[in-house]
């Protein structure tokens, strides 16, 4: 993401910079308490694995700007919020209640927070547990992470929306579409009628069976996460 916008003092990385209509009035560009969560959110962060140093601080200002005049107390609060992990929770639920109805800007808080967790150059363990109980607070589906997670750290070669070269939060519509391009692309019967010899075939009948499961499975999935959410 290129754009930056400011967001009480704070300059937050946005995919297409435009403001979202259906947050409160005032909100976010005269919102301080956004400046408070957002830094606590991203000191605590980088505690989660025990450590808190200069590259984590300085990865936050990368993402979460301060104007000259705010700079201090920032780094004031960023210092006290460090200390300990404890106490997040509140200040993503404090997010999560203002901008409920704008996804966009908690998504940009979250994609901040991954970059934070990776400025040591890995994203430990503890901070995926953070990472993702932020994202759960902030409401954000598991598919929704997994997008998410994947922008920042890469497909698992496994991932069965790998293979079908679509988003994790496609609709299932899109999801049927991503399917049937990937098996057009890759069906047998094209390299039969371009008469390449057996091993490409054989080749392609191996992807297309491959797209085919990875279908099944991001359906299956889907399918449970429904049941799992109507329980």
């Amino acid at each position: 993401m290129s754009f930056w916008r400011k967001i009480a003092g704070l300059a937050v990385r946005s995919p297409d910079g435009a403001d979202c209509p259906d947050c409160p009035a005032g909100l976010p560009g005269e919102d301080p308490a956004f400046s408070t969560a957002v830094t606590a959110l991203g000191a605590k962060l980088a505690r989660a694995d025990g450590e808190a140093g200069r590259a984590e601080f300085d990865a936050f200002s990368e993402v979460f700007q301060s104007d000259e005049a705010s700079r201090p107390n920032v780094r004031r609060l960023y210092n006290l919020a460090r200390q300990t992990t404890r106490g997040f929770e509140s200040y993503a639920r404090r997010l999560a209640r203002r901008y409920r109805n704008c996804p966009q800007i908690l998504e940009d808080v979250l994609d901040g927070l991954f970059h934070i967790a990776a400025s040591d150059g890995a994203v430990s363990d503890d901070e995926m547990v953070y990472l993702e109980r932020v994202a759960e607070l902030f409401g954000f589906s598991e598919l929704v992470f997994r997008r998410l997670k994947a922008t920042h750290m890469g497909l698992a070669a496994d991932d069965p929306y790998a293979v079908l070269g679509a988003p994790h939060d496609a609709s299932d519509d899109q999801l049927r579409a991503a399917w049937k391009i990937a098996l057009i692309e890759s069906h047998p019967d094209r390299a039969r009628s371009r008469g390449l010899p057996q091993e490409f075939i054989e080749v392609a009948e191996a992807k297309a069976k491959a797209i085919n499961a990875a279908f099944e499975s991001a359906m299956r999935e889907r399918r449970e996460l429904a049941l799992v959410g109507a329980a």
